[in-house]
Formats: structure tokens, sequence, C-alpha cells
């Protein structure tokens, strides 16, 4: 295109073929009320219906339309993520496919980036879900995450956020970490703020969610937290899981001492009290060493002396 694109919308899609197409009309018209350069990036996450089809009828039919392919499923993270890679706008839009998030919010979530934000996050304070399987996991996991990142944000699981381009470019995500985009954002420095959305109930399809993903989303914290706080500092981490086995080590060393008179490696208490303290010995001996490993991996590749808390906001480091 000529003039630089402002715009770019990115959904995920897997197996949504009846919502895409009146999906795609209110996507179109939030947009034309933009009046800006503007392009649609769909990603087909390996759909098993005629998804694929669907969208590239779209695509015929709008020169805004762009279609990425998964050869097969891979998750909506990774679609994202590929999204992100293809993204040519100045801002980038997400939302899901299913018509739960209403495009009508698109401009306002551009508004409110373009008055300072880099990320803007999309709260579904009304939500149209059912209560035990979605907004209770939901609420839960909300809360968690705030307070392990600090980040105060109601709804991480709304797919609907605004970034700035520069921000997407630099996040690295994958697993199940889309939810954390807003948290690693914050952790690179950016602004971010969020918006109240329309939620609405599905109408098509079903639900790809369920109870099953909080093992992964409380997995993927545990990495978001120790990137975030010890990629630069490993052995600080290695350390405080090291910690607690080195009291144990030490109590039961304690304990031996005082009681040495009664402690004979020819009798079956003695040579228990022998194999605790070895397993607690390597287990200490074991994370030390790992952080010894990881300083020397952060040394190699450059990153020591790096707080890696930079982020690139309209031409300028800060």
């Amino acid at each position: 295109m000529a003039s630089p694109l402002s715009i770019s919308v990115v959904v995920p899609v897997f197996d949504e073929e009846d919502n895409l197409r009146p999906l795609h009309a209110e996507v179109a018209r939030a947009l034309d009320l933009l009046g800006e350069p503007a392009e649609v990036v769909y990603v087909d996450d390996g759909s098993r219906d005629r998804s694929l089809a669907v969208l590239l009828e779209i695509q015929r039919a709008d020169p805004r339309v762009r279609v990425v392919q998964f050869t097969r499923n891979s998750g909506q993270t990774a679609a994202m993520a590929a999204g992100f890679d293809h993204a040519r706008g100045e801002v980038v839009i997400t939302l899901d496919a299913d018509m739960q998030n209403d495009p009508a919010d698109i401009p306002r979530l551009v508004a409110e980036l373009r008055r300072g934000f880099d990320v803007v996050a999309g709260w579904r304070k009304e939500r149209h879900d059912g209560f035990v399987l979605r907004r209770l996991p939901s609420l839960v996991a909300n809360r968690l995450i705030a307070f392990v990142t600090g980040v105060a944000i109601h709804d991480t699981g709304c797919t609907l956020k605004a970034f700035r381009r520069e921000v997407v470019q630099n996040l690295l995500i994958y697993a199940e970490q889309h939810r954390f985009l807003p948290a690693m954002a914050a952790g690179s420095g950016a602004r971010v703020t969020e918006l109240v959305v329309n939620h609405r109930a599905r109408r098509f399809g079903r639900s790809k969610y369920g109870i099953g993903r909080a093992t992964r989303v409380l997995l993927d914290l545990m990495s978001i937290q120790l990137i975030a706080k010890f990629s630069h500092r490993p052995m600080q981490f290695f350390g405080l899981i090291a910690a607690p086995f080195a009291v144990l080590l030490a109590v039961f060393l304690g304990y031996c001492a005082v009681h040495a008179d009664s402690i004979h490696f020819d009798n079956a208490w003695g040579r228990v009290a022998l194999i605790t303290f070895m397993l607690l010995f390597m287990v200490c001996a074991y994370f030390l060493m790992l952080g010894f490993l990881a300083e020397l991996a952060v040394r190699a590749s450059g990153l020591h002396g790096d707080d890696g808390r930079r982020l690139i906001v309209s031409g300028h480091e800060r």
C-alpha cells in the first residue's frame, strides 16, 4: 500500500465457520468508522471445518483481508504470535473469532491507546458465560495473575486488546502466554491500562475453553515470573528453591549432632539417617549447580548487565 497501515486486526480462528462472515461484517464496519488504512489478519489454526474456505472467500471480497494458515492446530498463543509477525499496522488489535468480543469496541480501544498508552486491555465486566466452568476459574486466575505479576488487570483472559506495534514486536510468547501479554509488556516498561468492553453470548459453535486450562495457566504464570524477575540473575531463583532443602538439611544435621550417640550406621535408623542426609545434600547441590550453569549461560549470551527493560515507543528508547 502506498500509505502506511494504521490498524491491524489479528483474529485467531479455530473451527468457527459459522461466525466468520458476520464477524467480518462487524469488523469491516468498525474499520470503516475509523476511516484509516487498515488490514485484518485471520490466522487459521488448523481448523477441521470449512473455516479456511470461508476465510478465503472473505479475502477475495475484501482486499484488506490477509489469511495465514497453520497445517495443524497449534493453540491460540501460536496463532496470535503468527498474526503479530504478519501485522503491518502501527496499532495491533486482537479479538476472538467466536463473536463474543464486540468489534464495535475497536474505535474506543484505538482512541484510548492514542491517549498515551502502549497496551489497552479489554475488561468484560458483564460476562455472558457459565459461572462454574468459565467465570469462576477466570476470576481466580485473574486475581492470582494480578497478585503475582503486580499488574492490576481485571480480565487477563479477554482477547480484545490494543497494542502499539513496537510492543508486540518485542514480546516472544508461547504455550498459553497470550493472556499474560499486558503483564509481560508492563515488565518491559510499557504503559498499560484497561477499558470496559461489551461481551456477548456465543451464538454458533462451541467453546474451546475449559477448566483444564487452569493447570497450564499456573505453569505459564511461573515461567513468566521466572523470566520477568530472574532472567538476569538466575542464581537467586534456584537459590530460593534450594533454600528450604538447605534449612531441612541444617535441622537434620543438628538433630544428628544432638543424638549422635544413638545413631549407628549398622542399624535401620542409622541407614535411614544416612540416606536422608544424602538426598537433602544432593537436592541442594543440584539446584545450586543449575544456578551456576544458568549464570554462565546468561553471561555467555551477553545479557548480564542489561536489565531487559527497554521498550521502543514511537522511535524512542526508554
